[in-house]
This record gives structure tokens, C-alpha cells and sequence, in this order.
């Protein structure tokens, strides 16, 4: 090894550079910072570029790491020397020219195998970048990869080094007046993702950083880092965890501060996946933010209702202590994004000082995202989802009926499957929303509640009786409640006649009888249809009539309901001639069962004015209800039930003699009942037959036949 091979270092100085002794390395690098201050005041720069070419490229290229060691320190020793300038000279000025030739070798080295050359690096960059300070930032990229790589070192030794480099280049950047965030942004989002811990706290620690320097806006260029500051909330350091959650927090409490500078809408997405995450902070952070950008934002934040309904309806579900503030900000949002929903007449433009408000077009509800958020919910498992997606529905009809009438076909189906739901409120709910869209028009302007002329009010109770036809838990458990429910939330009678026109198209004689009982037990006991009894007590008035008949012919597939019914409206002598043809019917236990529940409801509160009727001694009217009385009393065994009404009768004042003659009690010629007399007998013959059918078929499977 010759003198000139290393000029201008003698080989004595380079071989106490490499020596393993740290004493003689720094005695070594004294020697080379007064060689650079003399080259440097005598202006030679020629020798301190042939010294750092030695020492970058000659030395650095063997595969010793104590020499790397010794170019290490050699490089660090220039850059000392070239910060001792003469007086009045800029301290860092003379190492500016030479920092490419200087900082290239020394990053190089992070990538070494022997941990003692990547510390050396460090150390190394360190005293370079403290003479060059600000001017160290054109090379900052190079050297910020290189603090991202030695964060995720894995000796300890070589990790301190990193944090005193760190540390220095932070306070170089945050003092900086030219630092180029926007340049900066691309490589904290390249690195955000990192699953290593450290290289994870590294990133955060120098968004924090960054958030408490006044003069830099970090919230403009939040939309790049978000995602990932998110991502690092579940991870499994809780140290991570602390200092990603405090840093948000502070993100938060800065765009609660001064929302004008914040791209909510550039961020929503990124909160709506988050907020379905199933880690708990993840989730609960998220929801929050949400809960603030609806707030902040306003309508603006319409666009993007699906996702959030997406994201916070399920939380609704939550029950279990940890997840109670999920619930409860979730069920905060759902409420905010409720309330953004108006009519094109309650929306009102902004306030004078408010500033410019976004187009229309960014403020508007998707209405085909939202209602399939909306139907997904529907079969969510949870109840107060459900519940939610229900009033969600209903509150888009009432705010938005013309643009929801175009959606009706996609929600329909579902709606009407609600109805099987366990849950009392949900069933309520769907059918708050079925009344709604059989009252609903496809244009503004027209007539609302226009049962007929809807589209959806037949669909509706066909589909609604083929579910009770299909399920006899459904109509025995809920087919009283759902037509209650109907008859309060639509015109009782509208229901009534609807119901009957359909059923009289029913194959299922069977289920048409059923439904005949279910639907005369509700209009004789129900609070709901007080006003459709009533009505129908009033037989005198011509407008009843039209409902009676349409009544008749459908409870004509229930002998005893239909005698109730004509109890109910005063026809007492039809009542007797009814009765004289149930000798020909089969009488059955059910028969005799309704029978029975008859009687119980002449003794009820509901038929008081019927009783009284009886005190009229020897008018027609009495002596048909009499007769009436005393044929459903010979259709009893002596049962409780045949006892009761026996006894109700002995109580009556004294009688004439009864006669089989019609219309003697106020019965209006204009309904033919003889007509109708026939149709109960004909209807009768059918389920004859019906039931023979029936038989049949059931003695054939008994036998295993298909």
C-alpha cells in the first residue's frame, strides 16, 4: 500500500483511521478536520474532493468493517472541518458543496451486515447533517428513507444512534422555512403501511411532529395519511395504539377547530370502511369522526348516506357494556344523517356569511345505494337495525315520496318479508312503510292515500295473506295484529272490502274460512275498528250497504261469522233464515267451538245493544233477534255456552209467537237477500265438496301416493 494511493492522507493516518481502538480512529480524525480547514481557507478545493473520494470510494469499497469504520469517521471528520471556517464565514456554507460526495456513502452503509458499520453510519450522518442543517434538506428524501430503515433496525445500539439522528433532523425540518411538505407527504403514505412496530412509531412520531408546527398545514394532506394512521389502531403495541389514537384526536380537535380547510369528502370513504372494522377502537374512532364530519359537513355528506348507513346500522345492535359508546355514537349519527334527508320545499339557501355552498349535485342523496343498504338491513340479525332500516324507509317516503315511488319495486318484496319478523316493532314498522307506499303516487302533486289507484295496495294484501296462508303460526300469532295494525294505519272499511274481493279469489277454502274468523273476531272485539262497527250498526244508511254485501259474500265461507255479522247490523230475520239451513251444514267440533266463542260475544260489553234490543217485548224486530237467539241456542249441546244464553233469554220480557216472515226489522229493500241466502248455500256446497277433495287426499298420502 503506497503513500500516494490515499494522498492526501499519509498511510499512518489511514491506518489509525481502521484501527479497531476508538482513540486512535479519533486521533485519526482530528488529523483530517485541520487538513480540510487548510485545504478549505487556502481555497484548494481539488485535495478536500480527492480526500473525499479516498475516504467515500477507496476506503469504503473494502469489505473490512474497520476500515468502513475508518471512511465512516473520515467522512464525519471532513464535514467537522469544513464547518471550521474562518470568522464570518456562513458555518455551514463550505460543507454545502461537498454534501452529495458526503451523504451518498454514508446511507449507503445503513445496508450493511455488521451492525457496528450501520451505527457508524448514524453517528457518521449525524455530525454531517449538524454542520449542514437546512442545507442537508435537498438530499432530505435519501436521508429520510435511510431514518425509516435504521428505526426498523433490529440492534439496540444501532436504534439509538437512529433517535439521536432523528431528533436532529426533525428540528432541522421544523425549523426549516423551505421544507417541502407536499414533496414530504408521498413518503410518509409509501411507508404508513409498515407492520413493523417500530418503523410504525417512527411514522407517527413524525406526523405528530409535523401537526405541531404552526407554519405547516398537515391538515390539507390528512386524505393521504389517514387510511393508514387508522390501520395502526389495531395494532397489537399498545404504545403504537396510544400514539396513533392521541394523534387523531388532535387531527379531530384541528377540523373541529377550522373546518373550511378540510376535504371531508375526500376523507368519508376511508372512515366508512374503518367504522365496520370489528376492533373496537378502530370501530369507535371511526363512528366519531363520522359522527363530526355529518355534523361539520352537512348535506354534503349525502352522497356518501349509504356507506355511513352501511357502517353504523349495524352498531345499533350492540348490547354488551364495551361496545355501549359504538351504540350510542352510531345511533348519534344515524340521527344527524336523518335529519339532512328534506323535501325540495324545506330546503332553504345558506345563510348570509355562511360562505358559498356546495353544487347540488355534491349534496345529493343516492337513492339506489341507499335503499339497497337499506333492504340488505332488512335481514340484518338485529332487531333495532332493522327497526332502523324501517324508519329510514318510511322517513325517504314521506321526505322524497315522487323520487321513492321509482324504488318501490326493489323494496317491496322485502318490506312485505318483515312481516315474519318475531319482533312486534319490526312487523309495526313494515307496515308503517307498506301504508305508506300504498299511499304513495309517483307524482307530486297527486292525491295522496288514493288506496285504489295505487299499484301496490292489492300486491300488497295478496302477498300479505299468501304469507299467513303459508305459515298457521304466523296467522294464528300475528294475523289479528298485522290487520289491527292496517286498519289504524289505513281506512278500516278499504281494508275490509280489499280484503274480501281478494279472498273470494282464494282457492284455499280452508284458509278462506280461517281468515273469515280472523277478520269477524277483529271487527267484532277490536278498539281499532270501534268506528267500522258502528258503522255497520247504522244499517239504515244506504252507503253501509255497499260494504255489508261485499262482507256477506266473503263470510259466507264462515256460517257462524256470518251470523255474527248479521247480528252486528240489526238483520235478525235473515239471522233465523240463515239458521234454518245449518241443519244441512256438517256440524263439526270447530263448528260448535265457534258457536260457543258467539256466544260469549253476545254476553260481551260489545253486544250490550243487541241485548237491549230484546227488552222491545213484542215488537218484530225482538221477536226475530229472539228467534235468532233461540236457533244458535238449539245449535248448542248443554254446554256452559247453551246455559249462559238460555239464561240470557229467560231474562227477556214475554213474546208473541214467531213467524218466518223477512224484512220485518228495518231491512232495506235495495239488498237482495235472497240473493245473498243463495250464495251462502252455494258457497257452502263448495266447501262440501272442498272438504271431500280434501279427504281423499289425505287418504291417498296416507297410503303413499303423491
Amino acid at each position: 500500500m503506497s503513500q500516494r494511493d490515499y494522498a492526501p492522507l499519509s498511510l499512518a493516518c489511514v491506518h489509525g483511521l481502521c484501527d479497531k481502538i476508538y482513540d486512535k480512529r479519533k486521533f485519526a480524525g482530528v488529523e483530517i478536520e485541520k487538513m480540510v480547514k487548510d485545504f478549505n481557507d487556502a481555497k484548494n478545493t481539488s485535495q478536500i474532493k480527492r480526500l473525499i473520494r479516498v475516504l467515500g470510494q477507496d476506503l469504503m469499497s473494502s469489505t473490512n468493517p474497520n476500515v468502513k469504520n475508518g471512511a465512516l469517521m473520515g467522512l464525519s471528520s471532513v464535514a467537522v472541518g469544513l464547518g471550521k471556517v474562518s470568522s464570518g464565514f456562513d458555518l455551514h456554507q463550505g460543507c454545502i458543496e461537498y454534501l452529495p460526495e458526503l451523504i451518498h456513502p454514508i446511507v449507503a452503509c445503513f445496508s450493511e451486515s455488521e451492525s457496528r458499520v450501520r451505527y457508524q453510519a448514524a453517528e457518521a450522518l449525524f455530525n454531517v447533517l449538524k454542520i449542514a442543517r437546512g442545507a442537508a434538506l435537498a438530499h432530505f428524501p435519501l436521508v429520510f428513507d435511510a431514518l425509516a430503515r435504521l428505526a426498523a433496525d433490529p440492534e439496540q445500539q444501532v436504534k439509538q444512534g437512529a433517535e439521536l439522528l432523528d431528533r436532529l433532523v426533525k428540528d432541522i425540518v421544523t425549523e426549516s422555512q423551505t421544507f417541502e411538505l407536499a414533496s414530504f407527504i408521498p413518503m410518509l403514505r409509501e411507508r404508513i403501511y409498515t407492520r413493523n412496530a417500530f418503523a410504525r412509531q417512527f411514522i407517527v412520531s413524525w406526523v405528530s411532529v409535523l401537526d405541531a408546527v404552526p407554519d405547516i398545514d398537515l391538515i390539507v394532506h390528512l386524505p393521504e395519511l389517514l387510511d393508514g394512521l387508522f390501520k395502526m389502531l389495531d395494532d397489537t403495541n399498545s404504545e403504537i395504539r396510544r400514539m396513533c389514537d392521541v394523534q387523531l384526536n388532535e387531527f379531530l380537535r384541528s377540523i373541529k377547530k377550522d373546518p373550511s380547510r378540510v376535504d371531508f369528502q375526500a376523507m368519508i370513504n376511508i372512515l366508512i370502511t374503518h367504522a365496520q372494522s370489528p376492533e373496537e377502537l378502530m370501530q369507535l374512532t371511526a363512528i366519531t369522526w363520522i359522527k363530526e364530519f355529518v355534523e361539520l359537513a352537512g348535506a354534503s355528506m349525502l352522497p356518501y348516506a349509504s356507506g355511513v348507513l352501511c357502517a353504523v346500522l349495524p352498531c345499533l345492535a350492540y348490547h354488551d357494556e364495551p361496545r355501549k359508546s359504538i351504540r350510542e355514537t352510531a345511533a348519534t349519527v344515524n340521527f344527524q344523517l336523518t335529519k339532512l334527508v328534506v323535501s325540495s320545499s324545506d330546503a332553504s339557501p345558506p345563510k348570509e356569511g355562511e360562505g358559498e355552498e356546495p353544487a347540488e349535485s355534491d349534496k345529493r342523496l343516492n337513492l339506489d345505494s341507499v335503499v339497497a343498504v337499506l333492504r340488505q338491513m332488512l335481514h340484518h340479525g338485529s332487531v333495532h337495525t332493522k327497526v332502523a332500516a324501517l324508519d329510514w324507509i318510511l322517513h325517504l317516503y314521506n321526505k322524497l315520496p315522487s323520487e321513492m315511488f321509482e324504488e318501490t319495486d326493489k323494496l317491496f318484496v322485502s318490506v312485505v318479508g318483515s312481516l315474519t319478523d318475531g319482533s312486534d316493532d319490526v312487523v309495526r314498522r313494515s307496515l308503517a312503510v307498506l301504508a305508506e307506499i300504498c299511499s304513495c303516487s309517483p307524482h307530486a302533486d297527486a292525491h295522496q292515500g288514493d288506496l285504489e289507484s295505487s299499484p301496490y295496495y292489492y300486491k300488497f294484501l295478496q302477498n300479505l295473506l299468501r304469507l299467513l296462508a303459508a305459515d298457521e303460526n304466523l296467522l294464528e300469532d300475528r294475523g289479528a295484529f298485522i290487520i289491527r295494525q292496517l286498519c289504524i294505519l289505513l281506512n278500516a272499511e278499504d281494508i275490509y272490502k280489499a280484503l274480501s274481493k281478494i279472498l273470494l279469489e282464494e282457492k284455499n277454502l280452508r284458509f278462506v274460512a280461517t281468515m273469515v274468523d280472523v277478520l269477524n273476531t277483529i271487527l267484532l272485539t277490536s278498539a281499532e275498528l270501534y268506528d267500522l262497527r258502528l258503522q255497520l250498526r247504522n244499517f239504515n244508511k244506504p252507503a253501509t250497504h255497499s260494504l255489508f254485501v261485499s262482507l256477506y259474500q266473503c263470510w259466507c265461507h264462515s256460517p257462524v261469522s256470518l251470523l255474527a255479522l248479521c247480528l252486528l247490523t240489526h238483520n235478525y230475520s235473515h239471522c233465523n233464515a240463515l239458521i234454518s239451513t245449518f241443519g244441512d251444514l256438517e256440524i263439526t267440533v270447530d263448528f260448535l267451538t265457534e258457536v260457543d266463542k258467539l256466544v260469549q260475544l253476545i254476553e260481551s260489553p260489545i253486544f250490550a245493544y243487541m241485548r237491549l234490543e230484546l227488552l222491545g217485548g213484542q215488537s218484530e224486530g225482538a221477536a226475530a233477534l229472539r228467534g235468532a237467539l233461540y236457533g244458535v241456542l238449539m245449535l248448542l249441546p248443554q254446554t256452559d255456552a247453551f246455559h249462559l244464553l238460555r239464561n240470557r233469554l229467560q231474562c227477556a220480557p214475554a213474546h208473541p209467537a214467531l213467524t218466518k216472515s223477512t224484512q220485518d226489522d228495518g231491512e232495506k229493500p235495495s239488498i237482495d237477500f235472497d240473493k245473498l241466502l243463495e250464495d251462502f248455500k252455494r258457497v257452502q256446497a263448495a266447501h262440501r265438496a272442498y272438504k271431500l277433495v280434501d279427504r281423499s287426499r289425505s287418504k291417498l298420502l296416507d297410503k303413499g301416493y303423491s
